[in-house]
């Protein structure tokens, strides 16, 4: 019985001159030569980092090829990583405010047999003399750009990717323009909704910025700039890597940090804060306030409201607290 071989061994008992290979067997031997680097296999993730940083090279960035990109050459110090696509903000004053503010849109779309009021008028006017492309669409494709929530009353436009700031730059900014801060920060407020909405309340009362975290937070998209009503380009959001450390290092530069829960030991109405520098912390809209955060705060106020109402939502939360403290500060002094 014949030995069994691996598959594909040699098993002849021929003797005597066999017929050569032409040195096939020899080169096959040799191998292919060395192993590429991990760096030069466009597959490997060291190569598509080393594409990437020479991308980032070419285009004027800091850094030499075959290099990540230094942590926080984004120009934004916001920590928070961009998406290339593009943001759809719709609805009449959304787009009218984007437009005013001169956010580098590329494209005002108005659906056809559009009602020409004088806010459609002046977006005409506006695209028109920034060289925006205006493009006639139907209705049912704007619903299908606004998605299944979004009223866009006829007009939408196309718009970068939200730039957030930095806190410490924010908080700067205000100081440097002589104006006591007044800034909101989110502690895992998770609606995009929830976030326009308290964008705009900031800039209806006078508030100076938004501050949210950079994990487990809504971000500025399509649909937080609709809630806002276009206050989104007007009022800067950043972005806090640690909204504890944050708001720790606001502490240690004189701005007081007041936590918006229930059972709060100090009741809006009776607030002694409110003509400080201040940062109105709004928890989210299921757990409230986080433990690290609570343990932050100088004070922690309520709003007071009927024993029937378990809860506020955060917008209007903030939106309270907000109103509370610019009358307080709008008061003439006793």
């Amino acid at each position: 019985m014949a030995k069994p071989t691996r598959p594909g061994a040699g098993n002849s008992k021929k003797k005597g001159a066999m017929k050569g290979t032409g040195g096939h067997g020899r080169k096959s031997l040799e191998g292919k030569g060395p192993t590429p680097k991990a760096e030069d296999r466009a597959w490997h993730v060291a190569g598509k980092r080393k594409a990437a940083a020479e991308r980032y090279a070419a285009a004027g960035g800091r850094g030499k090829p075959g290099q990540r990109p230094p942590q926080g050459s984004n120009p934004n110090r916001s920590g928070r990583s961009k998406s290339d696509d593009t943001e759809t903000v719709t609805g009449r004053n959304s787009v009218l405010e984007a437009l005013r503010a001169r956010i580098p849109a590329t494209a005002l779309y108005i659906a056809q047999r559009v009602e020409m009021d004088d806010r459609v008028k002046e977006m005409l006017a506006i695209a028109t003399h920034r060289e925006i492309s205006v493009l006639e669409v139907t209705r049912p494709e704007l619903d299908r750009m606004a998605g299944i929530d979004g009223v866009h009353q006829g007009v939408a436009l196309k718009v970068p990717p939200y730039e957030y700031a930095h806190p410490q730059d924010l908080l700067e900014q205000v100081v440097d323009r002589g104006q006591v801060p007044l800034l909101v920060a989110l502690d895992g407020v998770t609606d995009p909704r929830n976030l326009g909405a308290i964008i705009r309340s900031t800039a209806a009362f006078g508030g100076q910025g938004v501050i949210v975290p950079q994990r487990r937070s809504a971000g500025v998209n399509s649909a937080a700039w609709k809630t806002s009503a276009g206050a989104a380009a007007r009022i800067p959001v950043a972005v806090a890597a640690n909204l504890t450390t944050t708001l720790k290092e606001f502490k240690k530069q004189g701005v007081f940090i007041l936590g918006l829960d229930g059972g709060g030991d100090v009741s809006l109405p009776a607030l002694q804060l409110a003509d400080r520098p201040v940062v109105i912390v709004v928890g989210s809209e299921g757990k409230g306030l986080s433990r690290l955060v609570t343990e932050t705060c100088d004070q922690i106020v309520s709003i007071p409201i009927s024993a029937s109402t378990e809860s506020l939502n955060a917008g209007i939360a903030a939106s309270v607290a907000l109103y509370q403290v610019a009358t307080l500060r709008s008061a003439p002094p006793a």
